[in-house]
């Protein structure tokens, strides 16, 4: 057993039950002063003061000192593209000039450019680059990570992306995979999308249910991608083959996604940076959790989604990275509350449950993780300051002190 001591503020965002948190309630993150956390078996076993605390009752306790530190969950980084091979840093340099992320794709770039990198690099390759990625999540304080597919646009190489997450799982944090073969028509089907629509219905999407490699079927719904019919006829086949419904809607224009996601039931409504007031109204009535992605617009320089609105409005809003070597190559969970907070006018409190329970709520696992409570996953990440509010605060600096994966320490900082 390990007893996570003494922290200065110890941040439980206890849900009692709830999966997710919204509205008024989305600012709740239930404080304890000197707090401390037993962990047992990879569980929480116990939490509360430390004065608390009965020694008597246990046998063989390795006390992890947190004097001064703030304990809070693990992040969950509800949206990611984090298997792929190359970057792209050329693109980069073409927006500084003025080229638009519509442009850049016309001209050969974009996710079609990843995808030839990707098909190219075999499975080792890519499993040593994405677990790079991976233990560089851990160290900003991420304890479950989802992972897309979406870089193969082929079944063998679909395959072989989705079969990297499986074993990037626990290896080093909790992974949740989701199919993304609607990421972009590939080049080789150019001039026959609806072959290609026709390729995941009837091939991909029974292949990868059949081998239990993906949880979610995800779309990106917009123009140029794929359309809101075609969006809602994948979603529905993955629906049929157990895989949950995602769906990225309204990045780039008002495009139909949010009421594609709503018809369907899906578990997360993604990117939002265009949706419309009769949208949010439509949202705030489902189950969909909004998963907004601050890191994209920061660094695509964009809109960002009206996140006030949307908490207004009783939606549940969770943050996540969107990390991809195009439009946000950071998995730096501490920056993305920072511009949250500064660009999109959340609270920090709502930040901080939008990239914990919310998030977790957004992956269907809140009932295992997100919160520190008695009986989830021991996934906790412990920060080097004595207020959590110094964690956005200070931005762009790492203030992880140590992180455990159910229950184990998979990073720790030594000062």
């Amino acid at each position: 057993m390990i007893l996570i001591h003494n922290a200065k503020q110890l941040i439980t965002v206890a849900s009692f039950g709830e999966s997710v948190k919204r509205g008024e309630k989305q600012g709740e993150i239930f404080l304890i002063e000197n707090g401390s956390v037993l962990i047992k078996d990879e569980k929480i076993e116990w939490v509360g003061r430390a004065v608390d605390f009965n020694f008597g009752l246990y046998d063989d306790v390795e006390i992890f000192d947190a004097t001064g530190k703030v304990v809070m969950p693990g992040f969950v980084d509800s949206h990611t593209h984090l298997v792929f091979a190359g970057t792209r840093e050329d693109e980069f340099n073409l927006r500084i000039k003025g080229f638009t992320y519509q442009q850049i794709a016309e001209m050969g770039g974009g996710i079609v450019k990843t995808v030839k990198m990707t098909r190219k690099a075999d499975k080792k390759q890519l499993f040593e680059t994405a677990k790079n990625y991976a233990e560089k999540a851990l160290s900003f304080g991420t304890t479950t990570i989802e992972i897309k597919s979406g870089y193969g646009l082929n079944l063998d190489n679909e395959v072989k992306i989705l079969e990297v997450v499986k074993e990037l799982n626990e290896n080093p944090l909790l992974t949740i995979p989701t199919f993304l073969g609607a990421h972009a028509i590939p080049p080789e089907f150019r001039d026959k999308r609806e072959e290609y629509v026709n390729f995941l219905i009837d091939k991909a999407i029974p292949l990868i249910a059949s081998k239990k490699l993906a949880k979610f079927c995800d779309v990106f719904c917009e123009n140029g991608y794929f359309t809101p019919s075609e969006a809602e006829e994948i979603l529905n086949t993955g629906k049929k083959f157990g895989l949950l419904p995602k769906i990225h809607a309204e990045q780039f224009s008002n495009y139909g996604g949010v009421k594609v996601g709503v018809k369907v039931g899906a578990v997360s409504i993604d990117h939002l940076e265009n949706i419309n007031d009769e949208d949010i109204e439509l949202l705030s009535k489902s189950k969909s959790v909004a998963i907004l992605l601050p890191g994209v617009s920061f660094f695509l320089n964009y809109r960002y989604p009206p996140a006030r609105k949307l908490i207004d409005a009783g939606v549940p809003v969770a943050i996540a990275t969107d990390f991809n070597p195009g439009s946000c190559p950071s998995l730096n969970m501490q920056l993305m509350l920072t511009i949250a907070c500064t660009q999109m006018k959340m609270t920090i409190e709502e930040a901080i449950v939008a990239s914990t329970l919310n998030s977790a709520g957004a992956l269907g696992i809140s009932r295992i993780t997100g919160s520190i409570e008695v009986g989830k996953r021991a996934d906790i990440s412990v920060f080097d300051v004595s207020d959590y509010k110094m964690i956005p605060y200070f931005f762009g600096e790492n203030h992880i002190k140590a992180v455990f994966v159910g229950g184990k320490i998979k990073f720790l900082r030594e000062m």
